[in-house]
């Protein structure tokens, strides 16, 4: 739980491992995910490293598990998914696994080949059935007449006219012989293959088509093509050879067909035939297709684990330094100071699993370099992580906003989100998340919204309870109030008094008309009846707010101190956050306080006792503030006094000019104390060697070593501190005038809060209450549909569109407001070699 707070402490070490126990030793190191490796060879191409052979093996190894499950998931068969995590191989396994991936495939790509060649067999079969078929009706036609027939182009500009039929083919005693073709073409390319027809053949050719009704199966793409046959007759060669040359640019088919009826009938007996043998086989051939799949699908994701783990190891192992022995592999790593003793119990079981003799050296290595930042998490803690993460990684042992942010977070968004019916949609919403965790995460859904949403599920969680609870406080519920424990005020007018006067207002200071005992929890529920309600709900939301702000302000500025303890800032803490906590406790927490004191010392009775500390009298908090900021005195009118306690006016000068004095104090003090120090350290130097009469010393220690000038020295010294001065100065300015800024933007929580507040009234007076003017059967039936429109805005705008408002202000509220106090995020997150992070991002891409 500490490293919650502050990162964990970690360390670089010096991995050596033999050659043959340095496979078994990454694998148990992936197991672990506790180990971030360091690239030694940064400079060698990733074609000359040691291990690049096993690696393509690795890649041939997934190109053809990726063809198997494209034909699986084809053939629509399930993958069977354990959820077992298998251990990655031996390298010897991997020529076993080749073999089998290497058998699969040619396997598979066989019976693809065989089921292609028949469904080509099978297509060709069908075309030339149905030629028969329709052909035959074309001479059937021919023979009852002798058809005369004509072809016209589609302008109709000119006709042709062609005698054509088996009985019509004489003329004059003169037997006139005409050719055909007949053949299959797509349905689409009919008309402009008759149009080209036409105008390349002079309008002597005759075109016959049919549409074949049922759909054909392309069997090179497998799709469902609609196709129709045709039958062109012609005289002489050489239109012949015309027309085979149109069909072919056209890519019709053409088929053999019979001119005697006889050949035309044995033919399609002998088609069918044909077909009927193709069908027995493909069937066959596409059962054997299926039981090869489906034996593949029950292993498919176990193998995609395992050459994904080999292919990682070997990757990680490419990181590696080779020894002069070429017996010994040499790596360097991150790891958590806590977790040295597992990861050298994981070297340890991976040496004995190798069977190695040789035990594995891990040492402690000293370096200037920082360390990688490694906050341990779990299921709770990842999402509020995740939200600090996407700002700014922390530096290196930073302090962690994390933990102050579970709370704070919702607590926020609940404050501008207060409604408790709209908070129990989120809640409920958050804790079925929460409770189907398991089931849910299984899914692996890649719908990238809800991923969202499942990720951030106990911030969801979170947020609708607090919601719930600053529901309660503002009494708000769906735009209504909660009537628990009754109103503590009492009206003793009538009826008719109150129906006639709409301005009338109840006297708080009257003891018949409120019992001087404040409402339990929360707001009285009258007021959701008071015209003034906005009035008195604006002043008090807009003071919380304040108060909010300033405390959570307060809060970092705290938090920046354990920072400097921690990484030993004396400087820091005396020049920079002893003036920042004065500066905003003088100024903004005074501000603070002046509420709570109005709110204490003026009442409704106070005028009986002192008229001085009547309603009427209690000065604006505002105006009080801006007057002491401006050393104006205070005015009000008599018996009124602008002073809410003796001598605030001088206080409040005090604090001003304190608070004032700490501008420079940041400014100037940091820069002048370096400058010192440095000048401090350069005159012991000087004594130093000028007491022990190492003259030579003393001046090679002022001047550099490459003989630049002593001016020269000084000068490079002088920019330097110019550099101090001018990075001191915009850190003063932009605390001075964010601790302003910063405090106005906590404002939002006020006005989200009332902009909520006013859109659910505004929903349910213009919507909801429609639906409650009817009465009878007539009436439920519009409740029925007005509650069900009521409740489909409800969600969309107030729970979903309000709710993310919300969340981006709060959010904005921490990064800004609250992390800018103490918190640099200029660290980079540690990536531990870890089969799970490996496994996930594979599968996640493999979805995408």
């Amino acid at each position: 739980m500490g490293s919650l707070f502050r990162s964990e402490e970690m360390t670089l070490c010096q991995l050596f491992l033999q050659s043959e126990a340095a496979y078994a030793c990454v694998s148990e190191l992936g197991e672990l995910g506790l180990v971030q490796f360091r690239d030694l060879n940064p400079d060698v191409n990733a074609f000359q490293r040691k291990f690049v052979n096993e690696v393509r093996r690795c890649d041939e190894m997934e190109r053809k598990l990726r063809y198997l499950e494209k034909e699986i998931k084809k053939d629509g068969i399930p993958m069977l998914d354990t959820g077992e995590n298998p251990e990655a191989p031996q390298p010897r396994e991997m020529i076993d696994l080749e073999a089998t991936f290497e058998k699969l495939e040619n396997e598979l790509r066989e019976v693809n080949q065989n089921a292609e060649t028949l469904k080509r067999n099978f297509l060709e079969l069908t075309e030339l059935k149905h030629i028969l078929r329709k052909t035959q009706v074309f001479f059937d036609e021919a023979e009852h007449g002798g058809v005369v027939s004509q072809m016209a182009d589609p302008s109709r500009e000119e006709e042709q006219v062609t005698l054509l039929g088996e009985e019509g083919l004489r003329a004059g005693g003169q037997a006139l012989k005409l050719g055909f073709v007949a053949g299959v073409i797509l349905r689409e390319r009919i008309p402009a293959f008759e149009r080209m027809l036409w105008r390349a053949c002079r309008g002597n050719v005759f075109l016959r088509q049919a549409e074949i009704e049922t759909p054909l199966e392309d069997p090179s793409t497998g799709d469902q093509v609609f196709k129709s046959v045709f039958i062109i007759f012609f005289q002489g060669d050489q239109l012949k050879t015309r027309v085979k040359k149109i069909c072919e640019g056209f890519r019709a088919t053409l088929y053999p067909c019979p001119e005697a009826p006889a050949d035309r009938r044995e033919m399609a007996m002998g088609v069918m035939t044909r077909i009927e043998d193709l069908n027995t086989v493909l069937g066959q051939t596409q059962d054997h297709r299926h039981r090869v799949l489906v034996a593949a699908a029950k292993n498919i994701k176990n193998w995609f684990v395992k050459v994904r783990k080999i292919k990682a190891i070997y990757h990680t192992l490419n990181l590696f330094n080779l020894d002069v022995t070429q017996k010994c592999l040499i790596a360097e790593c991150w790891v958590p100071v806590l977790d040295i003793e597992i990861i050298q119990l994981a070297l340890r079981r991976g040496t004995e699993r190798s069977g190695s003799s040789v035990p594995p050296i891990l040492n402690r290595m000293v370096t200037f370099e920082d360390p990688p930042t490694y906050n341990r998490t779990n299921k709770f803690t990842k999402g509020f992580q995740a939200l600090i993460d996407a700002y700014g990684v922390a530096s290196y042992r930073e302090m962690n906003p994390s933990p102050y942010t579970i709370i704070t977070f919702p607590f926020l968004f609940a404050v501008m989100f207060g409604d408790t019916g709209h908070g129990l949609l989120m809640f409920l919403f958050g804790g079925w998340m929460v409770l189907k965790e398991k089931p849910l995460a299984a899914k692996k859904s890649d719908n990238e919204i809800w991923n969202i949403f499942f990720g951030g599920r106990y911030i969801i969680f979170l947020m609708g309870l607090f919601s719930m609870y600053t529901g309660l406080i503002y009494n708000d519920i769906f735009s209504k109030s909660l009537n628990i424990f009754g109103s503590y005020w009492r009206i003793n007018y009538n009826f008719s008094t109150i129906d006639s006067n709409k301005e009338l207002q109840l006297n708080p200071s009257d003891k018949e008309q409120y019992l001087q005992i404040p409402y339990p929890i929360g707001m009285d529920p009258v007021w959701q009846l008071a015209e003034n309600k906005i009035i008195f709900l604006n002043s008090y939301k807009m003071k919380i707010s304040i108060i909010f702000g300033v405390i959570h302000m307060l809060f970092g500025v705290v938090i920046g101190l354990w920072n400097h303890m921690y990484f030993k800032r004396k400087l820091n803490i005396t020049c920079e956050f002893i003036p920042q906590i004065i500066f905003l406790v003088f100024l903004f927490l005074y501000m603070v306080l002046l509420m709570f004191i109005k709110w204490i010392k003026y009442g409704p009775d106070s005028d009986k006792i002192d008229p001085e500390h009547g309603p009427s009298c209690a000065p604006s908090v505002l105006i009080t503030f801006i007057n002491m900021v401006l050393f104006k005195p205070g005015t009000a009118p008599k018996p009124c006094s602008p002073w809410m306690y003796g001598g605030q006016s001088g206080f409040q000068s005090f604090l001003v000019v304190i608070a004032v004095l700490c501008i420079p104090w940041m400014l100037l003090a940091k820069p002048i104390m370096l400058m010192n120090n440095r000048k401090k350290q350069h005159y012991q130097l000087n004594n130093h060697g000028t007491e022990n009469g190492d003259v030579e010393g003393a001046v090679d220690a002022i001047q550099p070593a490459n003989g630049v000038p002593q001016g020269g020295g000084h000068k490079e010294e002088e920019e330097d501190m110019a550099e101090v001065f001018i990075h001191q100065g915009i850190h003063t300015i932009e605390y001075v005038l964010g601790s302003v800024s910063h405090t106005a933007s906590y404002l939002r929580l006020w006005a989200l809060s009332l902009a909520h507040a006013q859109l659910s009234e505004v929903l349910w007076n213009m919507v909801m209450r429609n639906g409650l003017t009817q009465e009878g059967w007539a009436g439920g039936i519009i409740l029925w549909a007005v509650f069900a429109f009521w409740a489909v805005l409800t969600v969309g705008i107030l729970v979903l569109m309000e709710g993310l408002s919300a969340f981006l202000h709060t959010l904005r509220l921490h990064w800004v407001e609250f992390q800018s106090k103490f918190y640099s995020g200029l660290g980079y997150g540690f990536q531990p070699f870890s089969f799970e992070i490996i496994l996930d991002a594979a599968q996640s891409t493999a979805e995408d």
